[in-house]
């Protein structure tokens, strides 16, 4: 055993090395994250969704610096990847709309420029909704409308089409 980590000590120096750099982004995400989060007066939730959606992405990036440390082959990892990716492209191309929904979910996180309360009116060819913003999620936004029904209505439409602020806080009345 002791022979393992002589042999080993440098890659294992250098792994936890990549893990502690991993950590230490981790927290700089999530703080940058919560901030902007604060400043645009978004939840506590929405944010930790978002910063965990980092904190994957940035853990995968240092799963593959680790398997290149080890000396793994580049070619054993293609193998490896592109089954894993042919894979998920075959789930996500069943599912494409959870996807775009996720990433609709993001730039709204980022750039959505009406908050949780306001009034909104959603312009489309075939009707138009005019509700609450009750809450901002993943893969949905939550309307309410003036006579109480919830309208469940997906990220990657709302991107899609024209939105007009109709009243700013609704809630607060």
């Amino acid at each position: 055993m002791s022979d393992y980590f002589s042999l080993h000590q440098g890659k294992i120096i250098n792994s936890i090395i990549v893990l502690f750099v991993f950590f230490i982004l981790k927290l700089i995400i999530g703080l940058i994250v919560r901030a902007i989060g604060k400043s645009k007066k978004i939840l506590v939730s929405r944010a930790k969704i978002v910063a965990r959606y980092f904190s994957v992405s940035i853990f995968l990036i240092a799963l593959l610096i680790i398997a290149f440390i080890f000396g793994v082959n580049i070619d054993d990892l293609v193998v490896v990847f592109s089954s894993v990716f042919a894979i998920i492209g075959l789930a996500l191309f069943a599912s494409w709309s959870i996807l775009s929904n996720v990433t609709s979910g993001i730039i709204l996180f980022f750039s959505f420029p009406y908050k949780i309360g306001d009034k909104i009116k959603i312009h489309d060819k075939e009707f138009e909704i005019e509700a609450v913003i009750e809450d901002i999620r993943s893969y949905q936004i939550h309307l309410r409308k003036d006579n109480g029904d919830l309208i469940t209505y997906p990220n990657n439409m709302l991107l899609q089409k024209a939105v007009t602020l109709i009243e700013k806080d609704a809630f607060d009345k």
